[in-house]
């Protein structure tokens, strides 16, 4: 059995703490993405609520566990932010619809963001198993050397 390399061990540590790294970013970004799709379906579920409503009354959250009714003076007109601080106004259906965009492109995001992670995953795993094998060839030469002679006889 060949000795263990030093360098190896250095080496594989060194890919695993950063896969470890990469992954935990990935998780992050994955639960940012989650949230605004959570978020974006809330937001379709409360406009189709004020089209449906016949007061346009709304329960809104104000924090702190308190909520208040509001009523909406015009259901047909939401503000919606588009991006790089620009706002538009759409009319209650196409901001779903915008919404709804936007959902199925995080959803897109979501889906490579798992998929990236499975890999870097594997990495670990694949890198887990060899720096295993070495310890145990370290161990199994530690055992080697410290075992006492045997006497022939």
């Amino acid at each position: 059995m060949a000795p263990v390399d030093p360098k190896e061990v250095e080496t594989l540590q060194s890919y695993l703490n950063s896969y470890a790294e990469q992954a935990q970013v990935y998780s992050r970004q994955l639960g940012v993405i989650e949230d605004g799709i959570r978020e974006g379906v809330g937001a379709i579920e409360t406009l189709q609520a004020i089209q449906n409503s016949e007061d346009n009354e709304v329960l809104m959250v104000i924090g702190g566990g308190a909520s208040m009714k509001f009523r909406v003076m015009n259901p047909d007109s939401v503000l919606m932010t588009i991006g790089a601080g620009v706002v538009a106004e759409m009319g209650n259906t196409a901001a779903a619809d915008y919404l709804k965009e936007r959902i199925t492109e995080m959803e897109a995001s979501s889906k490579n963001l798992a998929e990236v992670l499975t890999r870097i995953d594997a990495q670990m795993n694949d890198i887990s198993k060899r720096l295993e094998q070495i310890y145990a060839q370290v161990q199994a030469e530690q055992q080697s050397e410290h075992a006492p002679p045997t006497s022939q006889g």
